[in-house]
């Protein structure tokens, strides 16, 4: 987003446009015509994970809060990967470093409190001091001021052209002063705005949310929504399938097939699965062995035998939930000529998504027939994520929501490709990447930066620190028994005020 005041006024009425158009959805939209905020059905959902971290929302627990809509950000992202306005209802960029947030009138949060730029500078200033910091922050401090009831100013240390998609990340949902306990604690029940108001969490069992009446928006329409965590896929259809359920997240492969085709929803994601070569240390640190696993490997094998079809074998690191990706794409394909016999390797993966062992089972065969020597290492993910990026493993399947944190793929290719990164389990250090990253990161969100993460991704799997293996979709399913239940690539919406009962 440019500085110049032209852009910067565009930006503030596109914005206020786009809140105009939003409140006329709610006030005329789909929940409206099923009876918005009448009705006393509530809905029963079947949710993959469990908390991890007790719903802390500087965590990624926090899309849990955003699938249930029950914590709200200032701006949220859009299908388009663009920003709209939720708890603002514009703003505008006043110079290099500093933004200037207008709120919303007539919020309230779920404990009665009223929604403020105190309130908003609180959350933010809770975010940046805490330990770790929400990830949607890596690479940037704030600092914040409310210059007005309803105006919050935040500044950056250095210049951010995305300021606006790092609050849109549900990790930085404002809560009420309450959620900020003592010791670290924080609550998001009773703290959020959204349409639903979580009431109660047992554990990792179940949690409960009821319509919150005095909602800025058009009521829910389901009078609450009750949640249920059942980690194994398998029971997660059966619940489906005898009516306990009225939605389900991520069916597995081998359940679809038992549903009702009607019951079934594919979604492309946001979400690549990969093969990360530690090109730091071990046999690949030699770009020929790299360059002979890539050509060993057949996504589409995959594809074919694991995902039974559902599923996309993968060129590249961003995925076509992306919309403009596939338009972009450069050339990808291996600039080293194979060579490798023999080569001892372990292949690592984790087991909290089902189908990583199999890909595993597939490409030790794979890669076997191309002469290496495999050994598996197959764990849950918390027993071996440090060892994973201390580089411990000579090669890793992995799968990423490259949208997650920012929804800007480049700062996924930042955090994961470059020397610096945080989260680079390839431990690839290359100048010319870190060049083209370093020089996208400065380019505000549009076509420009679009051409660079692209730009990146090619210089990225031109070294073979990385073999792309499949672009997941995910089977949602929906017992038919209601309306208007998001079928969201980001994985950031599930449930909103416009669910409503089928009639």
């Amino acid at each position: 987003m440019s500085t110049t005041p032209g852009r910067r006024l565009a930006t503030a009425v596109a914005l206020a446009a786009s809140a105009a158009l939003l409140l006329a959805g709610c006030a005329g939209g789909a929940g409206a015509s099923q009876g918005g905020g009448d009705g006393d059905d509530r809905i029963q959902v079947s949710f993959m994970q469990p908390p991890k971290a007790a719903l802390n929302p500087f965590s990624d627990d926090a899309f849990k809060l955003s699938r249930w809509s029950t914590a709200e950000t200032l701006v949220r992202l859009t299908p388009d990967l663009e920003i709209e306005p939720l708890l603002a209802t514009e703003y505008e960029q006043v110079d290099d470093l500093t933004w200037v947030f207008t709120l919303r009138e007539g919020v309230t949060f779920h404990d009665g409190t009223p929604f403020d730029a105190a309130a908003v500078q609180n959350t933010l200033d809770q975010a940046t001091s805490y330990s770790p910091p929400p990830r949607a922050l890596n690479g940037v401090a704030l600092t914040t001021e409310a210059t007005g009831d309803m105006e919050i100013t935040v500044t950056t240390d250095v210049p951010d052209p995305l300021l606006p998609n790092r609050l849109a990340s549900p990790q930085l949902s404002i809560l009420s002063a309450a959620a900020y306990q003592d010791g670290g604690v924080i609550s998001p029940i009773g703290t959020g705005t959204g349409p639903f108001e979580l009431v109660d969490v047992n554990g990792s069992t179940t949690a409960t949310l009821d319509r919150y009446d005095d909602y800025w928006g058009e009521p829910a329409a389901a009078a609450g929504i009750d949640a249920s965590f059942v980690p194994d896929g398998t029971a997660r259809a059966a619940s489906l399938r005898s009516g306990e359920a009225d939605a389900a997240e991520t069916i597995p492969v081998s359940q679809i097939s038992l549903l009702d085709p009607e019951q079934v929803f594919e979604v492309q994601q946001s979400r690549s699965t990969y093969l990360a070569l530690n090109s730091e240390s071990g046999p690949f640190a030699d770009p020929a062995v790299r360059a002979a696993a890539r050509a060993a490997i057949d996504p589409s094998t995959i594809v074919d035998t694991i995902y039974e079809g559902h599923a996309d074998p993968s060129v590249g690191l961003i995925p076509p939930a992306i919309p403009w990706a596939e338009d972009l794409r450069g050339d990808v394909a291996s600039a080293t000529d194979p060579a490798a016999e023999g080569v001892a390797i372990t292949l690592a993966t984790y087991t909290d998504r089902a189908e990583l062992p199999e890909i595993a089972v597939q490409l030790e065969q794979q890669l076997e027939a191309a002469g290496f020597d495999v050994t598996q290492d197959v764990r849950e993910y918390v027993n071996m994520e440090a060892e994973m990026l201390d580089g411990g493993f000579d090669a890793v399947i992995m799968s990423r929501n490259v949208l997650l944190d920012t929804g800007d793929p480049l700062s996924y290719l930042a955090q994961d490709f470059t020397c610096d990164g945080g989260y680079n389990i390839a431990q690839l250090c290359d100048p010319g990447v870190d060049e083209i990253v370093a020089a996208g990161l400065q380019l505000p969100v549009g076509p420009e930066r679009q051409q660079a993460t692209m730009d990146a991704e090619a210089a990225i799997l031109q070294l073979d620190a990385v073999v792309p293996l499949v672009h997941d979709r995910v089977a949602q399913g929906e017992a038919g028994t209601w309306t208007n239940i998001e079928r969201d690539p980001f994985e950031r919406r599930l449930i909103t005020e416009l669910t409503a009962p089928a009639e």
